[in-house]
């Protein structure tokens, strides 16, 4: 007859979890970088913007991974002819910038911005559409905008 401790029967043991759990593993992957030459005459604002920040970051590549930078460059031409929806929008929207002083809040209208620097109409609306986070200073890097035809 076996013998039994006084304590009673021994509790099962419990498994060990730490050996058991697997590591999440990532393929190195070849990152192809396509310069994308985009006429933004007659386009509509937001509907390029998405455009744009989608090429920035990749989500078309079938690598794509929201950590890793693996966008396309993006060059955007005649950004002074680009088209906004919208009655009255060039006269009601309103962009703001503040130097930190007290009081010294300046604001300017998307017409006045057309008028003087229409390229910071577009890159306020791609930046706009990016993720915020400490990618997105390396996705604008990627990206050029320029007012009228580019020479050369």
């Amino acid at each position: 007859m076996p013998r039994v401790s006084p304590r009673g029967p021994k509790p099962p043991e419990k498994p060990n979890l730490e050996s058991k759990t697997a590591e999440t593993v990532q393929p190195k992957v070849k990152l192809e970088v396509i310069t994308h030459k985009i006429d933004a005459s007659g386009q509509i604002l937001g509907r390029l913007s998405t455009g744009v920040a989608d090429l920035l970051r990749g989500k078309g590549k079938p690598t794509f991974r929201p950590n890793v930078l693996m966008g396309d460059k993006v060059i955007i031409t005649n950004a002074k002819n680009i088209k906004v929806t919208g009655t009255n929008k060039m006269v009601q929207k309103t962009y703001y910038r503040h130097s930190g002083y007290l009081g010294n809040l300046k604001s300017n209208t998307m017409a006045d911005l057309m008028r003087t620097n229409p390229k910071l109409v577009l890159l306020h609306s791609i930046s706009g559409m990016l993720p915020k986070n400490k990618l997105r200073a390396k996705w604008l890097k990627n990206l050029e905008i320029y007012n009228g035809e580019i020479n050369g």
